[in-house]
């Protein structure tokens, strides 16, 4: 969710991962931005801890951090120890920042997750809980594409090479038979892998003819003139799938686990206010969008609206699609069979969903150790 594309080398020498295609959606540099907290700490630090470093995207996948701080929920559930947050552009970004302790817990996507995860040998961190489902969607020019059985010939845009959303479109468009080369993105159909900062003026200027891409990039074409063609959430079953997940240092997990928990109940219990307080929400959500260290300027109502409205918040990490998701990466040829066991530890999200009266959520086998 990149400013830098990512070249891909030939696959053969990309063993056993692509190191850094596969990343999340970009918004500019990849350079992280700081953006303090709305609200001052007050009370006991939580573990000793002067701080907790966050990192997140500025975008409406990620709704839960950028809510959750813009109302202080996060500041409140640590009391004394404060939210140190940063904003990434790139998942390959957001993975060195945990990986060197430059924060300490992050949302990020499902590709950037199971890349940072199998590079280290399972070492470097561990899914905690999900944060977002569906939110991606194909826009289509509707003067050039009518239906899904007029993409071949056609140019469709997705924000980088062997991210979530590339996974996503080169999987479909194997399942409608079309060929496509994942290295090169040429074939019966042109994958274009372009920032997402980028993707609206491409398509305004008619330089692409699609792009298969999350919010509010695809609300953003809408406005624009496009048409959504697909929404994601079709292709999957209940039409859950992760695009969000919560991530936490390993090193961070085992020796503060009372500061991750304090994390995990702000998150749980902002995703239960975004549900039952919609309106609130989307204010929130464009304020702290406005916010200087993030995006500097709110989205106007008629992307901020329908984006929001397509993305559905979840503490459920939807693990069995998170498998599924990597198993459509290794069919395109974009990553050789990663070994997932181990990449979950639900153990505090349950005790927090516990103590919330909630019901627990699953691992699909992939806990553990």
């Amino acid at each position: 969710m990149s400013a830098v594309r990512h070249r891909l080398l030939a696959v053969a020498a990309t063993v056993p991962l692509l190191t850094l295609a596969l990343g999340a959606c970009g918004y500019g540099s990849q350079a992280p931005k700081d953006t303090a907290a709305t609200v001052a700490p007050k009370g006991p630090k939580v573990d000793g801890l002067d701080q907790v470093k966050i990192g997140f995207f500025g975008n409406t996948t990620h709704a839960t951090p950028l809510i959750g701080l813009q109302t202080g929920q996060f500041q409140k559930e640590l009391a004394g120890t404060a939210v140190k947050s940063s904003v990434f552009n790139a998942g390959p970004a957001e993975i060195e920042a945990l990986n060197s302790n430059a924060i300490d817990i992050g949302w990020i996507g499902p590709s950037p997750a199971i890349n940072g995860y199998v590079k280290s040998h399972g070492k470097s961190l561990k899914i905690i809980a999900g944060s977002a489902s569906g939110g991606v969607s194909l826009i289509v020019n509707p003067k050039k594409i009518k239906s899904l059985d007029d993409l071949k010939g056609k140019t469709i845009a997705t924000p980088q090479l062997g991210n979530t959303q590339d996974v996503a479109l080169l999987n479909f468009l194997s399942g409608k038979g079309y060929t496509v080369d994942a290295t090169t993105g040429k074939g019966d159909v042109t994958v274009q892998r372009i920032d997402n900062k980028v993707t609206p003026t491409a398509f305004t200027q008619g330089s692409i003819d699609a792009a298969w891409v999350p919010e509010p990039t695809a609300s953003k074409l809408v406005a624009a003139g496009g048409k959504a063609l697909l929404d994601e959430k079709k292709l999957w079953q209940d039409g859950k799938f992760v695009i969000t997940n919560v991530i936490v240092s390993q090193r961070f997990l085992k020796e503060h686990p009372k500061a991750v928990e304090a994390v995990l109940r702000a998150s749980v219990k902002t995703n239960t206010w975004i549900r039952s307080h919609p309106a609130e929400a989307v204010k929130a959500l464009n304020e702290k969008l406005a916010d200087p260290a993030i995006t500097g300027k709110p989205l106007p109502d008629d992307v901020i609206d329908p984006a929001f409205k397509n993305v559905d918040v979840t503490d459920d990490p939807l693990a069995a699609t998170l498998q599924e998701e990597a198993d459509h990466a290794v069919k395109a040829g974009l990553l050789k069979k990663p070994d997932l066991k181990g990449i979950y530890d639900l153990t505090l999200l349950n005790k927090v969903l516990k103590s919330e009266g909630k019901p627990p959520v699953n691992d699909a086998g992939l806990g553990g150790n």
